[in-house]
């Protein structure tokens, strides 16, 4: 092996295993005496339930430089830089529009599509196209996953979940057509097999036998790919390449201690037993963060889309001391004391996104991080829970999209404009190399 042969689709190969590699300089050049190729911008929409509490969510000092960040946005503090807070978006295919009540269903729905989803709770589902599978569909021929759909809360897809609108509206995050919603994964174990499996059933099968039979690591299928790589790695590249590697092995025995805990027997005799899912709510985010920080590294993929939990979502949040439903909880009437759980809820899940972006912020990719060549948009198709408003959204856009992108600021477009979110997808569109006049309700471009 000599260096002008690796390329990107260079993979640490095993019996039941496919390693794909991070972007490595090495890598990056495709020949001799060529420049190196510039790391590849990644695209994720991340998306929370049931509105915020926006009086500490929105920027004091209004348009132009983030100055201090409002109390729920403050874990964000080290990445101000690369976070743009957008006001004055609005989802008017959200709203009722003549099909009376059903706004969570809609809201989800309607997020990434931009389309009002046909009320019904039958078969007869529709809605349209997300963003995230408009670009999939365009350049995911390049990734070995053309899209990554994550989540942490498992949904019905068929039934009546919220006032007519089937459960498939509050579900799914992802639609492949106006008729097939994308379901999400939710258990690590599944996602870390498919990122890191082989495409042979019966060899990813057998791989994984051997690997719990003798408590082997799927990187002892690789060891000997990725001596012979070091061979050819500058000292940049193997540092980089050891980072990555131990970071897989990390997660990789995480989940089987998870596994491990859910194999013990049941307490009762006749009570089910528990699937691969952490008990711990902020150990299963991670997780499922981690694993797609290794999904965008490794270029598995360059889409992907992260629901926290389903609209209308009544989870409590014990571990933060919150006991209520948070759906509940979102109907607050002006209640002070739901207001500050509702503000905890919120702070939790931004938590959660900031320790996500340390990881993305530490990998280097060229002159910069993962972080400068990412866009990830962050919010909800609610603003106020209790109003179910859909106007006035809070969104974030975080990331500096290869350069195209400048943050650390506050951007606010007239409430009375009624402005689409969807005029903020096209601009990603474009960044992502795939212009398009329309999109869903869209109108034109937002000037980000």
């Amino acid at each position: 092996m000599t260096t002008h042969r690796i390329t990107r689709r260079t993979a640490l190969k095993g019996l039941g295993t496919l390693v794909a590699l991070p972007w490595l300089e090495s890598l990056a050049v495709a020949a001799p005496l060529r420049s190196p190729a510039p790391p590849p911008k990644r695209l994720a929409f991340f998306y929370v339930p049931n509105g915020i509490h926006m009086a500490d969510w929105t920027p004091k000092q209004g348009e132009g430089p983030l100055g201090e960040l409002p109390s729920i946005l403050q874990p964000l503090a080290p990445f101000k830089e690369y976070v743009n807070v957008i006001t004055g978006l609005a989802l008017d295919k959200a709203r009722p529009n003549g099909d009376g009540p059903g706004d969570h269903a809609r809201a989800m729905a309607a997020f990434l599509t931009g389309r009002q989803p046909r009320k019904t709770h039958g078969a007869d589902i529709r809605a349209g196209i997300s963003a995230d599978q408009h670009v999939a569909l365009a350049i995911g021929d390049q990734t070995r996953f053309p899209s990554l759909e994550l989540g942490i809360e498992r949904g019905a897809q068929a039934g009546n979940c919220d006032s007519g609108y089937s459960c498939a509206y509050s579900s799914n995050l992802s639609w492949r057509s106006e008729s097939t919603p994308n379901a999400k994964e939710v258990d690590p174990k599944l996602v870390f097999e498919r990122l890191f499996g082989g495409n042979d059933p019966k060899e990813l099968a057998e791989a994984r036998a051997r690997r719990e039979l003798y408590n082997k690591s799927i990187l002892d299928f690789v060891h000997e790919d990725v001596r012979r790589l070091n061979q050819v790695l500058g000292h940049r590249d193997k540092q980089k390449l050891d980072e990555y590697l131990s970071s897989v092995r990390e997660i990789e025995q995480r989940i089987e201690r998870i596994r491990q805990a859910n194999s013990a027997p049941p307490p009762q005799p006749n009570m089910p037993k528990p699937s691969g899912i952490p008990a711990d709510l902020q150990e299963h985010i991670r997780l499922m963060m981690d694993l797609l920080v290794l999904a965008f590294q490794a270029d598995l993929t360059r889409v992907a889309t992260f629901p926290l939990a389903n609209d209308g979502s009544n989870r409590p949040y014990k571990l933060i001391g919150v006991a209520e439903g948070h759906h509940d909880l979102s109907h607050h009437g002006g209640d002070p004391n739901k207001h500050a759980k509702i503000r905890k809820i919120n702070t939790f899940h931004i938590q959660q996104l900031a320790y996500m972006l340390e990881k993305m912020k530490n990998i280097r990719e060229g002159d910069g991080c993962l972080l400068d060549n990412l866009m990830l948009v962050y919010g909800s198709g609610i603003s106020d829970g209790n109003r179910h408003n859909h106007d006035d959204l809070p969104i974030l856009l975080i990331g500096k999209g290869g350069g195209t992108i400048r943050g650390g600021r506050h951007l606010v477009f007239p409430k009375r404009a009624d402005t689409p979110l969807m005029n903020l997808y096209l601009a990603l569109f474009e960044r992502m190399g795939v212009p398009t006049k329309s999109f869903g309700d869209s109108t034109g471009v937002l000037p980000i």
